[in-house]
């Protein structure tokens, strides 16, 4: 038997439609898009024009070509905070940021750049207030996550999105544990840029991701992270100025959009607000037996609406290593232990240096796999506990 629940790392199984996908951009195109006339690379760019207003449509971008395609939600930040920031500005964050976040703004404060991490509650809810109070004269964006990766606490984006807009800043947000598993509008949530993954709740393949700016950004503020071959104007030797090509060059994992295009379909044709209801009956499920358990200590909002399908606890007694390879090898339960590259967030939630052990569920767990991982939980606290 094999329950896994780390879908919050990477989603598992991939949505139907994936893999055959896939194959078939190997087998019956596998030409690179923009780059040639003929017909495999026509379809091919095709393809990928397909994917851009698929992932438009799902996030309420109102242009697909400012839809960039990176390889990740990482490769998006980076992109989106090197191209935009200058020596002198100031950026709010929070205290639950992923190092995808956390890193790039730290390399950036060599270049001149200073960031203010806004200290977030225990369980990681944030006070839209706090973010009012840390903007400064040099500020210029707010950047932050959409939902913690280790707490599961979702942010009050839209107001925070106001906020930005009260203040004639760009919003930043970090999608990578909301995108495909909650519902996101660009506009009506006030997001300027939005970083997506495909690999974890959109059911895609690795390696896919994309940045996408909103019509506040204006492409001539931006400075291109890369430069190289986009396949329009070759003539010149400088970075086409237009979206996607400004901020998008090279060969893209074409085989990956693929398949990341039909794990859009599949997610469009369930429905978002469905899949999110499948993910709260899973985490209200599994929330109410791991709190009833009193050897166990759990982290993050008890409100199954004020979060996500992530859940982070330990076992008394029990470090999260230890308890993660008793978990795989004696259950057959995949989860995540330690700090989950977000130190911050453990220190907000008082679970630094150790960590914690975090289960994920998605929307193929089943109501049986939950059982049996509370079951399982509630075996080990009772061990530690003699």
């Amino acid at each position: 038997m094999m329950i896994y629940l780390d879908n919050a790392a990477t989603s598992w199984p991939k949505a139907p439609g994936v893999t055959d996908a896939i194959t078939r951009f190997m087998t019956d195109i596998g030409a690179n898009p923009g780059r040639s006339g003929h017909r495999l690379s026509i379809e091919a760019a095709r393809m990928v024009a397909t994917v851009r207003e698929q992932v438009a449509e799902l996030l309420g971008a109102p242009d697909p070509l400012h839809v960039v395609f990176t390889l990740n939600v990482t490769h998006a930040i980076n992109v989106a905070l090197h191209s935009l920031l200058r020596p002198g500005n100031h950026v709010v964050t929070t205290s639950v940021e992923h190092n995808s976040m956390l890193r790039p703004l730290t390399a950036l404060t060599k270049n001149g750049v200073e960031f203010t991490a806004v200290s977030c509650a225990p369980d990681g809810s944030l006070d839209p207030a706090s973010i009012q109070a840390a903007i400064r004269p040099e500020t210029v964006m707010i950047a932050l996550t959409h939902a913690s990766n280790v707490l599961g606490t979702r942010l009050p984006i839209n107001s925070i999105g106001e906020i930005a807009r009260e203040h004639g800043l760009l919003m930043l947000l970090d999608a990578a544990s909301t995108a495909g598993c909650v519902p996101i509008d660009m506009m009506t949530d006030n997001i300027d840029l939005l970083a997506f993954t495909g690999h974890k709740a959109l059911l895609g393949p690795t390696g896919t991701g994309g940045l996408i700016l909103g019509p506040r950004v204006d492409p001539a503020s931006i400075r291109p992270v890369f430069h190289g071959g986009t396949g329009s104007r070759s003539a010149t030797e400088t970075q086409p100025n237009m979206l996607p090509d400004l901020l998008e060059c090279g060969t893209l994992n074409t085989a990956g959009l693929a398949g990341l295009g039909a794990a859009l379909s599949w997610i469009t044709t369930q429905g978002v607000n469905s899949i999110q209801q499948t993910c709260r009956a899973h985490t209200s499920a599994l929330l109410k037996r791991l709190q009833a358990n009193t050897g166990v200590t759990v982290y993050g909002p008890r409100d199954v609406g004020l979060r996500t399908a992530t859940i982070a606890f330990n076992i008394n007694g029990l470090s999260p290593s230890h308890a993660g390879q008793i978990l795989d090898e004696r259950y057959g339960i995949l989860c995540r232990v330690g700090l989950h590259c977000a130190p911050r967030a453990h220190a907000t939630a008082g679970t630094f240096p150790d960590g914690s052990i975090r289960f994920s569920a998605g929307i193929f767990t089943t109501s049986d796999e939950i059982n049996a991982a509370a079951d399982a939980v509630s075996c080990l606290a009772q061990e530690t506990a003699q």
